[in-house]
């Protein structure tokens, strides 16, 4: 959704990260998988195009790499390239993945080998109650140890939900992670996010406090993801965000890989469009809650927890839709404050600072 004429100039230089989704398929089949993934999903990129978005990715100024899925291990030839590529720029990459590989540690040491061997610069985890139900916690165990002995830095991303039987703590306490000394355990960080469905009619309860009201949006900042990471589609479209939600969000595809130097166009794209800068510098949560000024009926206080369950509620509520339509202009000039505070005031005020110190 793009509210009409609502197009800006494109934003200043930025750290800009390069996600890549080789494929769909996934050895899961998670309710509520933000990416739709699961063993029927067939789409997948061929090695040429994943090299090419690369190379302009570089040529671009991104400062990252990341791996996703889908399992993106599934297509081990053009992962281990793709990484390989993107090493040779020198740029950091990141491998996100549910440790499926890791049968043993053994066996985890090996894989992890040829990622490292290939540039391979971190490594993300992912797991929780619905995650289990395909792999095994002890196959997490696995990859953490030998992630951690080969002090490649390694993060654990748990499903949070309330009454959730897979905590930080029950993988930190298992057996094979206590075995590790107190330096090895050092690269490793065990964090939780919220586990959201991927219709924002769909409601989950969270531990308290964890869902969002209007307190808590005044306090959220802006999106991290939406105009900073663009992501390459196993099925050729680029989006403009992380990738949670982008096959049901379509305003957040922005080019295809058919394009010509889809990677400028996409941010071409993305960076006019008034709604994508403003859940860039404010949040969604902020967007949704100035919505429910305008349209009391907007009810939405302590339903999402994740910045990507309000993401989905204001590109497909058509009350939202509606108040955006009618009155984003007013909006302008408190969006184009923070947009030049965050990109212009701040980042040469530190850098003056800095220099003075020096």
């Amino acid at each position: 959704m793009k509210p009409a004429d609502a197009r800006a100039a494109p934003l200043p230089q930025r750290r800009r990260t390069l996600s890549i989704m080789p494929t769909f398929t996934c050895p899961a089949a998670c309710a509520d998988c933000g990416t739709l993934s699961s063993p029927r999903e067939r789409a997948h990129l061929d090695l040429d195009t994943v090299l090419a978005a690369i190379d302009e990715a570089h040529a671009l100024g991104f400062c990252n790499v990341v791996f996703t899925g889908g399992e993106a291990t599934l297509e081990w030839a053009t992962l281990l390239r793709g990484i390989e590529r993107a090493a040779s720029y020198r740029l950091p990459v990141r491998l996100v993945t549910n440790a499926h590989w890791a049968t043993s540690t053994a066996v985890a040491h090996d894989k992890l080998a040829a990622l490292m061997a290939a540039g391979l610069s971190e490594i993300n985890y992912s797991t929780g109650d619905e995650h289990i139900r395909y792999i095994p916690l002890q196959r997490v165990a696995h990859a953490c140890v030998a992630a951690c002995q080969r002090k490649l830095r390694t993060h654990v991303m748990m499903e949070l939900k309330d009454e959730r039987t897979v905590t930080p703590e029950s993988l930190q306490d298992h057996p094979l992670l206590q075995s590790l000394t107190l330096q090895q355990r050092s690269y490793l960080t065990i964090l939780s996010s919220p586990w959201m469905p991927l219709n924002h009619s769909t409601v989950y309860q969270y531990p308290q406090g964890v869902a969002c009201d209007v307190q808590a949006a005044a306090m959220r900042g802006g999106c991290t993801s939406v105009l900073k990471t663009y992501t390459l589609q196993a099925d050729g479209r680029v989006g403009a965000c992380c990738g949670l939600g982008l096959r049901v969000i379509p305003e957040l595809n922005v080019s295809t890989t058919a394009e010509a130097h889809c990677l400028q166009h996409a941010i071409s794209e993305a960076e006019q469009d008034f709604l994508k800068l403003w859940i860039h510098y404010q949040g969604p949560a902020k967007v949704v809650a100035w919505a429910a000024t305008h349209d009391p009926t907007i009810r939405w206080e302590g339903m999402y927890a994740h910045q990507c369950q309000m993401c989905q509620r204001l590109y497909h509520d058509d009350a939202i839709r509606n108040v955006i339509a009618s009155h984003w202009q007013e909006m302008i000039a408190e969006v184009m404050q923070a947009a030049w505070l965050d990109d212009i005031h701040i980042p040469e005020t530190l850098s003056q600072l800095l220099h003075e110190q020096n």
